[in-house]
Formats: structure tokens, C-alpha cells, sequence
């Protein structure tokens, strides 16, 4: 009889043992795989991993991670409800790791927000970069909902490599009314980039400076005479001397500079003011 206890009392601990066991194993996986609803996506399916990943993160929280070793288009994304005809800005964390698009030439692929089904975005980060925050601004228009997507690829495009994405934010604005127009004008006065291995280096001359700044100047006038005072535009002309060494490519257009070609020159500049709108003048005759 004691014998028999003896093998119970073993036996039930070998099984606390085994669930236990069994409760942490769960409870790991719910860690690394709870996603708080949001949807993982990919164009080639069962190609790259989705985790919560709680070593690399940049808050207390833990972070969304997607990895791709094979190039992909993926994404965590979730359904939001929005208002009609809204302003709204999206922002979160993102860190990379050898992200690389298929296609360097190919502009908007790399670790950004957009809205699944649509061409709108952020800024694409590519390469091996560390914790930075990068923003989506769109209008609702006729939506009542819109699926917000943290996303390591793109609508043009697949890449490979490692992106975390943290800290996500959603904030509706105010429709602006306001008819005081903001511009900021940068003109780039060197282009020296690498085009199928052969350096091109361009230069933005002081006649073509006074030009430019002479045209500006007449768009501000302009403005206000033809809508007979009821908008303004001011215009901030910025001189970067920084060498423009990137160029986008599309097979429509050809090279051009794109968002993230110009974006580490004017993001200061960018970040101190509100601004409404954003031109880049670049020399690119040849």
C-alpha cells in the first residue's frame, strides 16, 4: 500500500511536471505570437516570419518583427475605422537590418506604413539603420475604414532582410482651412550619382539659382493676384550643398528624385517648420 502511494505521489508529480511544462511551452507561444489583432499578409505565402519579439524593442513593449530571407512583400496590418474626408497621421518606430530591395532602382520598397490596397505610404527604410520614427499622412475621403499596414516590402516591389516596428499612433486632424499656403523650396545644387557604373555629376549654376529664385517670387505673386487676395503662398528657399547621390527609377518617367533620395538633406529643415508643401529642384540635363 505504501509502495502504491508512493508511485502516485510520483506519478502526479511527473504529471504537474509535464503540464506545467505544457502551460509554459503555450504561454511562450502566445508571447511570440500574439499579434493584437492585426492580420499578417505576404505576397509569397509561407515565405517570411512574423514574431513579437521581446530582446530587440523600443519601449517596454514588445516589437513586431518581420523577416524575410527570400525577397516578399509583407505586412502586419489592421483595420481602422475613420471619419469621411479627414486628415490623419500615422507614426511608429521602425529599426532594420540588411534590408534590401529586389531592385535598387526601384524606389518606395523597404520597411514603411501604408494602406494595404493602395499606393499610399511613408518613406521606405532600407539598409541597416537604427530605432527612427517615420510617419504616414493620408485623407480618409470617402472611407470609412482603411486597413493601416507596418510593412517590409512595398506596392512596388519586394525586398529582404529584418524590420522591427513599434510605438504605433493614429491621429485624426483638422481639415485646414486656413488659405496662407507654406512652401519649402530646396534646391539641390549638386547632383553627383552612379547610373549603370558610370558617375554622373551635375552642377546648378548662379544664373540658373537667380532663375529659380526669380520664378519662386513670381509663383508667390501670382498666388495672390490671380485669387484676388484669398490665398497667399510663402515660399522658404533652402540651398543645399550636400551632393544629391541617389536617384529613383521608373520605367515610365525615367531617374527622378524621390521622397527618400532627398529625404536625410531636408528632414531638419522639414521637421522645424509646417509645412504644406515640399519642392525639390534637382539638375538632371544631360
Amino acid at each position: 500500500m505504501d509502495k502504491n502511494k508512493k508511485n502516485y505521489k510520483i506519478s502526479r508529480i511527473i504529471l504537474l511536471a509535464i503540464l506545467i511544462i505544457i502551460l509554459y511551452s503555450a504561454y511562450q507561444y502566445y508571447q511570440l505570437n500574439n499579434f493584437n489583432d492585426f492580420v499578417r499578409s505576404e505576397t509569397n505565402i509561407y515565405t517570411s516570419k512574423f514574431i513579437r519579439d521581446s530582446k530587440i524593442k523600443y519601449s517596454k513593449n514588445k516589437s513586431y518583427k518581420i523577416i524575410s530571407e527570400e525577397y516578399n512583400d509583407a505586412m502586419f496590418y489592421k483595420k481602422v475605422k475613420v471619419n469621411k474626408n479627414q486628415p490623419y497621421k500615422v507614426t511608429c518606430m521602425v529599426k532594420t537590418n540588411e534590408v534590401e530591395p529586389e531592385d535598387e532602382n526601384n524606389y518606395g520598397t523597404g520597411a514603411q506604413i501604408s494602406i494595404e490596397g493602395t499606393t499610399e505610404r511613408s518613406v521606405a527604410v532600407s539598409g541597416t539603420q537604427d530605432w527612427q520614427k517615420i510617419e504616414l499622412i493620408f485623407n480618409s475621403k470617402d472611407r470609412e475604414e482603411v486597413n493601416i499596414g507596418f510593412r517590409l516590402g512595398g506596392y512596388l516591389g519586394e525586398v529582404k532582410g529584418e524590420a522591427w516596428f513599434s510605438d504605433f499612433t493614429i491621429e485624426e486632424g483638422i481639415a485646414e482651412q486656413d488659405n496662407n499656403w507654406k512652401f519649402a523650396c530646396f534646391i539641390f545644387k549638386t547632383t553627383d550619382v552612379n547610373i549603370n557604373g558610370k558617375q554622373i555629376k551635375l552642377q546648378v549654376n548662379q544664373n540658373d539659382i537667380n532663375d529659380i529664385t526669380n520664378t519662386i517670387h513670381r509663383f508667390e505673386t501670382a498666388c495672390k493676384e490671380l485669387s484676388e487676395n484669398k490665398m497667399t503662398a510663402k515660399c522658404d528657399i533652402y540651398q543645399i550643398d550636400t551632393p544629391l547621390s541617389k536617384l529613383s527609377y521608373d520605367n515610365q518617367f525615367g531617374y527622378f528624385a524621390s521622397a527618400e533620395d532627398i529625404e536625410n538633406q531636408i528632414k531638419d529643415k522639414v521637421a522645424s517648420s509646417d509645412y504644406d508643401h515640399i519642392f525639390a529642384i534637382v539638375d538632371l540635363r544631360k
